[in-house]
């Protein structure tokens, strides 16, 4: 929503500027468009691989999103935590096997269906508990395992919305690109009277003004926002890496909890008392 916003924004502000005293027409230059953002894109497809591309427009999708996860995912994610650290202490490790090896059918997990959706975050949770299962206890080598891993995962992340950013760069030396196309036609035609020729560099400066506009008003802009996203995704994995190596380490589950709890952004992050709530009405299994 704010991303659209701040859309309207910029190009409101821009056209409120220039419209009271300019002519709206001269600044549709299809062409100029189609050099620069042509050009923009052929060079997108240039400097990333296949997996970059196509991770890169489905990330765009996030623009419109909003945050990755709310109050009350992390609120959920907490109690899942609880309940399985729970479990373990009672029952031991090897009572959380049927439920980390087939989770989507698991009595324990079904009780959590915004966590279920998340298919990485799962799939994270689940290999360090089966880790865990098959006997690794020392938390220092877990924790090396678990740094690589989500640096692996942050890395691909940055590499898409870097490649956004990268865009945002080139755009307005395409703009000067455009821009020097439209002089040198408007140079073929230095005989034309002067409002002819006046009309042709006009066009030819719209590529500029047109190049860094995108640039700066938006491609910019969309790549800090999914990095942002990614950023902010990232912190649900820092959570749930606190809360199982706390565990690990043998604390209590409250106390596990406790620890992952305090990882959160305060905007994001429940209160002591809501979590100890939602704790106390965990499901058991």
């Amino acid at each position: 929503m704010f991303f659209i916003i701040g859309v309207v924004i910029v190009f409101g502000s821009v056209a409120g500027g220039y419209l009271p005293h300019g002519e709206p027409g001269v600044l549709f230059q299809p062409l100029e468009y189609l050099i620069i953002l042509g050009a923009g894109i052929g060079a997108f497809v240039q400097g990333n691989p296949k997996w970059v591309i196509f991770g890169t427009l489905g990330a765009l999708a996030n623009l419109f999103k909003g945050a990755p996860h709310s109050k009350k995912s992390y609120e959920e994610l907490l109690t899942l935590m609880y309940a399985i650290f729970k479990l373990a202490k009672t029952k031991g490790m090897i009572a959380l096997e049927p439920h980390i090896e087939n989770p989507k059918e698991s009595a324990l997990f079904s009780n959590f269906p915004s966590f279920l959706k998340d298919h990485h975050a799962m799939d994270f949770m689940c290999d360090y508990l089966r880790l865990m299962t098959m006997g690794t206890e020392n938390p220092h080598e877990v924790e090396n395992l678990m740094d690589i891993d989500l640096e692996t995962h942050h890395a691909e992340h940055h590499a898409m919305a870097g490649a956004v950013t990268t865009l945002s760069e080139a755009l307005p030396a395409f703009g000067i690109v455009a821009a020097v196309l439209g002089v040198i036609v408007t140079m073929g035609s230095i005989a034309e009277p002067p409002e002819v020729l006046g009309g042709l560099i006009a066009a030819a400066l719209v590529g500029t003004f047109f190049g860094i506009l995108i640039a700066y008003g938006l491609f910019a802009p969309m790549g800090t926002n999914i990095q942002q996203y990614f950023d902010a995704d990232a912190k649900y994995y820092d959570c749930m890496k606190t809360g199982l190596l706390a565990h690990l380490q043998g604390y209590a589950p409250a106390v596990s909890v406790e620890f992952a709890r305090k990882t959160l952004y305060s905007h994001e992050r429940p209160s002591f008392a809501e979590v100890e709530e939602a704790c106390a009405n965990a499901p058991s299994v």
